[in-house]
């Protein structure tokens, strides 16, 4: 996952621009950057932020970097923002996205005699990329057209240039651009939380596929409208997004505890509590607790002075012991109770079934897991949250296998909360992870705790539903 986050404003941005793109750190943990223009002139500083924080990296470059005008982001993949100059002008570029057909695309630029000068990981830089899919256009908008059109995944972009910013969503705004304002100064933005306190009010949410430029004199302008249909991610509001951000206006803690209450309502179980397993299971803990009416009480806690999110470990048994390491059970929470714990999801399985031992070995007396959201079955094709994540990684798929005598068949079955395959898949991931009970919400619980409408959120990952190219 990626987040960017732009200023535009009167007076020097730096400052802004510093900190606005601080407060993504959330939503990546590899590569990070700046870049400026002052009067032309263009200031760019990238680093790798695997092993630290943003602002201890970035700190010592702020002198340097001038200007009124600037964007920044923090990703879980390539190094950006690119700088490019081409017969546009000179701009710099940021994105989110994921481009499944990068290797076409990149054989096609290279045929137009247009040439790659970054490699992120080994590989072509898709933020490269896009910025010489754009340089094809006419014009800007032209060369977004190019990009909307060619690119099969996703791709929300900022551009940088020597005036202003312009601000491009997904076709299908699968991910977000939010816009604060500070009188005729102008912030742009992945997390609606990021500028609050730098003074900014949310007074725009871009559209799906909407491009607009804005600029300090000219303030907001529609350069593309918006595209009718939106597919918005749902796992925004049920684990990535910051718990006060806002998507389409609605905010991410409330969803959560939305989904809580949803599922406390209609569950069954007995306990003596209910204990988030930190920290997006909290908001669903606290609306079980609200919906179920049993308390709330913590025991699992969340330990993190010195191990932050950024830090990765190389070797997979290290990984598992960071993150076991950051968790730690009550014994005298636990000791002799049945208790209800709230997570997000269930990706391969195995970190909870580690977590569940533990709870088990510090005295529960019973495990009862409830998930915020459907059971994974797809991989997600248009964002990088589960880039590593291939179907056979997921625990749904390799139960599924296992269900179907080796192969995978009749996954419609599966997406379907009232068949008999989906309550087999359901009771062996159980086995698995070898809790008491385990249930998850349905799509029909995240579109009621979200607000929207089926066809405006993207659910491909639990049912393999969505709008464009995968």
């Amino acid at each position: 996952m990626s987040g960017f986050f732009g200023v535009v404003s009167e007076r020097p941005c730096i400052s802004d621009l510093f900190y606005g793109t601080d407060y993504h750190s959330h939503l990546g943990t590899k590569r990070a950057g700046l870049a400026t223009f002052d009067n032309g002139q263009a200031h760019q500083n990238i680093h790798n932020i695997q092993n630290s924080h943003f602002r201890p990296k970035f700190s010592k470059d702020l002198d340097e970097m001038k200007g009124n005008v600037g964007i920044g982001v923090i990703s879980d993949t390539e190094a950006q923002p690119v700088m490019v100059n081409s017969h546009l002008g000179r701009f710099a570029i940021a994105t989110v996205s994921k481009i499944n057909n990068i290797d076409v695309l990149e054989q096609d630029c290279l045929e137009r005699h247009q040439q790659f000068t970054d490699l992120s990981r080994g590989k072509t830089n898709p933020t490269e990329l896009v910025a010489l899919l754009i340089s094809q256009g006419k014009d800007f908008v032209n060369g977004i057209e190019n990009v909307y059109n060619r690119v099969k995944g996703s791709c929300t972009m900022l551009i940088l240039t020597p005036d202003g910013i312009i601000a491009a969503r997904d076709r299908y705004g699968r991910t977000p651009i939010v816009i604060g304002r500070r009188g005729n100064d102008y912030a742009v933005a992945s997390e609606s939380h990021s500028y609050i306190n730098l003074g900014y009010e949310t007074c725009r949410f871009v559209g799906p596929g909407e491009v607009v430029k804005v600029t300090t004199d000219g303030g907001i302008k529609v350069l593309r409208p918006a595209e009718a249909k939106n597919q918005i991610c749902s796992f925004l509001w049920i684990y990535y997004g910051y718990p006060c951000t806002e998507y389409e206006g609605i905010n991410a803690e409330e969803v959560r505890y939305n989904l809580g209450r949803i599922m406390g309502l209609r569950d069954d179980v007995e306990a003596d509590f209910v204990s988030p397993i930190p920290d997006s299971g909290i908001g669903m803990a606290l609306g079980y607790s609200n919906g179920r009416q049993i308390p709330y009480k913590r025991g699992l806690l969340k330990y993190t002075p010195t191990w932050s999110r950024s830090f990765m470990p190389v070797s997979q048994e290290d990984r598992f012991l960071v993150a076991k390491m950051k968790l730690i059970p009550s014994r005298a929470m636990l000791q002799g109770k049945e208790v209800v714990f709230c997570d997000d999801s269930i990706v391969r399985g195995t970190q909870l079934r580690d977590n569940v031992k533990m709870l088990y070995d510090y005295g529960a007396k019973k495990v009862h897991v409830r998930i915020s959201c459907p059971p994974l079955v797809h991989g997600c094709t248009f964002l990088n949250f589960s880039e590593s994540k291939t179907d056979r990684e997921l625990i749904t798929r390799r139960v599924i296998e296992e269900l179907e005598g080796g192969e995978v068949r009749k996954l419609e079955a599966y997406h379907d909360h009232t068949t008999k395959e989906y309550a087999n898949m359901v009771e062996v991931i159980r086995q698995h992870v070898g809790v008491d009970t385990l249930k998850f919400n349905t799509v029909d619980d995240v579109c009621e705790a979200i607000g929207l409408p089926k066809e405006s959120i993207c659910t491909h990952c639990f049912d393999a539903s969505s709008y464009g190219d995968k």
